[in-house]
This record gives C-alpha cells, sequence and structure tokens, in this order.
C-alpha cells in the first residue's frame, strides 16, 4: 500500500484552503456559541451578590457544587435523570432503527411520504403544546378519564399516582423524537449498496435474514455514533418534557424532577445563580467523561465504529 505525502501544516492548510474557507462560518458559529460562553466557567467558583456584581463577587471555590450534593435531593434528581435518560437511548435507538427499516420496506412512495410525515410531525411541537396535548388525554376531565367514567369504572388520577409518569414520559419523548432520529437511520439504509439486496435476494434470503445479516451490520457505526452522541447528554434531561408534562405537581417530583428542574426551582427560590452554573459544570465534566469512556470501550470492541 502507497502511503500519503507527509505535508507539513502550513502545506496541509494551503491544500484545503478552499474546503476551509467553506467550513468558515460553520466554524465561526461554533466558536461564537459554544466557545465564548465558556468563560462563563468562573461564575460556578463565585458567591454571586448584585452588589459587587459578577467579575468582584468573592470566590468560594467549589462551595457551590458541594451545596448541591449535600442537598437532600441531589442523588433522587442525579438518578432519574440518568436512568430516563438510559431508557430513552435505548428504547428510543431500537425503536428508531425499527422503524427505519420498516419505511426501507414500504414500496409505494405516496405512503412513504405519509408515514414520514406523520411521525416527523410531533417533533415540531413545542413541550407546552405537548403537555396541553397529554392533559387533553389524562387530565381529570381528559378524555380517558371520560371514557372510563362512561365504562362505570373509578376515575384513574393520573396527576396523583407516581408509578404511571416514568411509563408516560418514556412513551411521550418516543413519540415526540422517533420520526427524527429515525430518519437518520432511513437515510443511512439508503446509502448501503443494493448489490447486497440483490445478492441476498438471489440467495433466497429471507426478509429477517437481510435485515439481521445485512441491513443493522452495515447502520451499525450509525448506530454507534448515534448512541455516543446520545450519552453525551445523559446528565441532561429535556426541560420541556420534565416541566411542562407533569404540570408542576409536587407529588410527583420524586419521579419526574431532574438536575435541569432542580436547579431552575432552585434558582427560582434562593437566585443563586453560581449554584445553578456549578450544576452545569458538572453535568458538562460528567458528560465528557461517560463520552470518552464509551467511546474507549467501542473502540476495543470494534475500532471501525469508534467516535474519534
Amino acid at each position: 500500500m502507497n502511503k500519503l505525502p507527509f505535508l507539513t501544516p502550513s502545506r496541509h492548510f494551503k491544500k484545503n484552503l478552499q474546503l476551509t474557507v467553506l467550513a468558515l462560518p460553520a466554524i465561526l458559529i461554533i466558536l461564537i456559541f459554544s466557545y465564548v460562553p465558556m468563560g462563563g466557567i468562573f461564575i460556578a467558583f463565585k458567591n454571586i451578590n448584585y452588589t459587587d456584581g459578577i467579575l468582584h463577587s468573592p470566590w468560594v471555590g467549589f462551595d457551590n457544587i458541594k451545596f448541591f450534593f449535600t442537598s437532600n435531593d441531589a442523588w433522587l434528581v442525579i438518578r432519574n435523570t440518568l436512568l430516563y435518560n438510559i431508557v430513552f437511548i435505548a428504547v428510543g435507538t431500537f425503536m428508531s432503527v425499527v422503524f427505519a427499516i420498516m419505511l426501507n420496506e414500504v414500496v409505494s412512495r405516496k405512503w412513504l411520504k405519509a408515514y414520514q410525515t406523520v411521525f416527523f410531525f410531533p417533533y415540531f411541537f413545542s413541550w407546552i403544546i405537548v403537555a396541553y396535548m397529554a392533559y387533553s388525554f389524562i387530565g381529570p376531565y381528559g378524555v380517558i378519564s371520560t371514557w372510563v367514567s362512561k365504562l362505570g369504572y373509578e376515575s384513574f388520577d393520573f396527576y396523583s399516582e407516581t408509578w404511571v409518569w416514568p411509563i408516560l414520559l418514556t412513551l411521550i419523548n418516543i413519540w415526540k423524537g422517533l420520526g427524527y432520529v429515525s430518519i437518520i437511520f432511513y437515510a443511512g439504509i439508503l446509502g448501503i449498496s443494493q448489490e447486497y439486496f440483490e445478492a441476498a435476494e438471489i440467495d433466497g434470503a429471507s426478509k429477517v435474514q437481510v435485515i439481521r445479516t445485512i441491513t443493522v451490520p452495515l447502520i451499525m457505526p450509525l448506530i454507534t455514533i448515534m448512541t455516543l452522541l446520545s450519552i453525551g447528554k445523559i446528565f441532561y434531561s429535556d426541560f420541556g418534557l420534565f416541566f411542562f408534562v407533569p404540570r408542576e405537581v409536587g407529588q410527583l417530583f420524586p419521579v419526574t424532577q431532574v438536575i435541569d428542574t432542580y436547579v431552575y426551582r432552585m434558582l427560582k427560590v434562593s437566585g443563586d445563580i453560581g449554584m445553578s452554573s456549578a450544576v452545569g459544570l458538572f453535568q458538562s465534566v460528567m458528560g465528557l467523561i461517560v463520552v470518552l469512556f464509551s467511546n474507549y470501550v467501542v473502540r476495543k470492541i470494534d475500532d471501525d465504529n469508534k467516535l474519534f
């Protein structure tokens, strides 16, 4: 195999100047919106007061992070955040891959566009709209409660039963995001050479065998990358889902309170932006560590599927 010629950084830059210019707007957007705000990390280590201002407020070291971990609800919200995200990643990825494979089996272009529209449309709903839609179904005077009453059974109050909310939140999250993620996997399936499928058909392979030996293995790198990207946000939660859908019902907090909603509510009560910044820094650092570890494990299993 011929080795690629070694290029110095300056010659490499000149060779790819046109590509660099094309990528420049995206690079600037990332710098402005992702890296410049990192300058505010120092707020996590200060006891901010409005008399001295942000720059002259006293330094407190790791006290803001200690304050979060010594609070009564710290481990509860961390547990809820992690467990919900693990379920969302596992179930959401599985359902999206299955739905993408089903889309690939649809022959009619008309029905394919109809299915894509129907499942992709919920992604554009705001969580406020989703919360009202959920309330119209499971609220005290919602569709389900009305049907149950008409059938002669005692109505079920969803907003006072904690055990049902992990199921409801998982279903709502998957319903809203299924179309978006499945389109990505569907695009990956479309990128597979048709020669593989034609060869399998000639060999008499069944649909299940084609999916198991061709479709899934060839989109596995894409599945791995999407999973790793999701793992990077495993300490974050969708604020809208956990704040608007349960409708601020305190009785549900043990199963609906996550890190983001906890910080928001604490910020409303105490106004301590140092503590909220410290928790945000904790989420980012832990997300980075989890991604590095996951990528290391993936690289050990299959070097071709690693993220970097």
